[in-house]
């Protein structure tokens, strides 16, 4: 079996893989870009991208306006004919603003999950940008599909369908996220391609479905694609890379994590998040950890309330103090041996998915 190529709108990616967002910082230029380079889709994470400028703490958004746009020119740059994409939670704050840089940036893709994109197909009028929202149901794809085709007359680029097992925040009630309760992922990437074909029956086109969560070997990849997805979503993979633009600790923890390291969490957003149980995580156990200042980085965040500060907890986790840092992984961190090149993973990647 050859893996076959994915198309989103006019553009044609050589590899069905997607390179998953991962903020803040673990994903930017440099990753997106290597990953782009070898045929695959790269994303850079859009959340408090900033967090590397001189006036990011004085400034926040317009730094990370800025970053937005740099990163993206940066990783053009670097990868000058492969796709790049963007990740974008439709919970922070000044998500309109953010969308607008992507598209000032050159963006390809825009991925937007952490909430219902709704408005997505308006920001993007006028430009010749992607988009693909992430979903966890046939019912939440129904509804986003449903309310783009009948407010803008647009469809999605692709879609994105985010299992239980992803690292990260999760789109799922918390006691969906026990084993004896967890959904497979393949059942719901099932139902949502069934939700999807509706809409491409009644409108005459393809909309590619990504499966991504707990995706791990080419034996992964190439059983979605025999299941009727268009190509997989990876993230934790790619943080055991030397391109992952995260500091060596944050990658060291990774291979460091066992099984039983890894847990689920409610994050500070509200939503549930699949995390290693560190120092921090601990800490928090015993207390909240009130916040020394606000970024005002997440619509629902009151900082009077929140048991800690989240844009602080993934800078510190990204520049390497891992004792006061969030540590996102999905749930096969602990299978992580080596740091190696994003090239030797795509060909690894390609090979076993191509044998099966």
């Amino acid at each position: 079996m050859k893996l076959p190529s994915l198309k989103i709108g006019d553009l044609t990616a050589k590899l069905p893989i997607i390179q998953g967002g991962m903020g803040v910082g673990v994903s930017g230029s440099k990753l997106a870009a290597a990953v782009a380079k070898v045929g695959g889709v790269g994303v850079i994470s859009g959340v408090q991208i900033g967090y590397r400028e001189p006036d990011f703490e004085t400034n926040t958004l317009e730094a990370n306006i800025r970053a937005m746009k740099n990163e993206l020119k940066a990783a053009r740059e670097m990868s000058p004919e492969g796709i790049i994409g963007v990740n974008l939670m439709v919970a922070i704050t000044h998500y309109d603003e953010m969308v607008q840089a992507c598209i000032d940036g050159g963006a390809d893709l825009i991925i937007s999950g952490a909430g219902l994109p709704m408005n997505l197909p308006k920001l993007v009028e006028g430009s010749n940008v992607k988009i693909a929202p992430i979903v966890s149901s046939g019912k939440a794809a129904t509804l986003i599909i449903r309310n783009w085709t009948k407010k803008y007359s647009r469809l999605p680029d692709l879609v994105v369908v985010e299992g239980p097992e992803a690292g990260g925040h999760l789109g799922f009630k918390r006691e969906e996220l026990d084993e004896d309760t967890m959904r497979p992922l393949d059942e719901i990437v099932t139902e949502v391609i069934e939700a999807v074909s509706v809409f491409e029956k009644e409108f005459g086109k393809d909309i590619p479905v990504i499966a991504a969560g707990g995706i791990y070997t080419g034996e992964d990849i190439a059983r979605f694609i025999k299941l009727g997805a268009a190509g997989v979503q990876m993230g934790t993979r790619f943080v055991a890379t030397d391109e992952c633009d995260a500091d060596p600790k944050y990658k060291q923890a990774y291979l460091d994590a066992k099984k039983e390291d890894i847990k689920i969490i409610i994050s500070p957003v509200g939503m549930p998040g699949r995390a290693v149980r560190n120092k921090l995580i601990k800490s928090v156990e015993d207390g909240r950890i009130p916040p020394k200042r606000c970024y005002n980085c997440i619509k629902k965040c009151n900082p009077k309330e929140t048991p800690y500060c989240i844009s602080k907890a993934l800078i510190e986790a990204v520049t390497g103090n891992l004792d006061e840092g969030l540590i996102f992984v999905g749930s096969n961190a602990y299978r992580l041996e080596k740091i190696i090149s994003v090239k030797e993973l795509m060909n690894e990647l390609v090979s076993e998915a191509e044998k099966i």
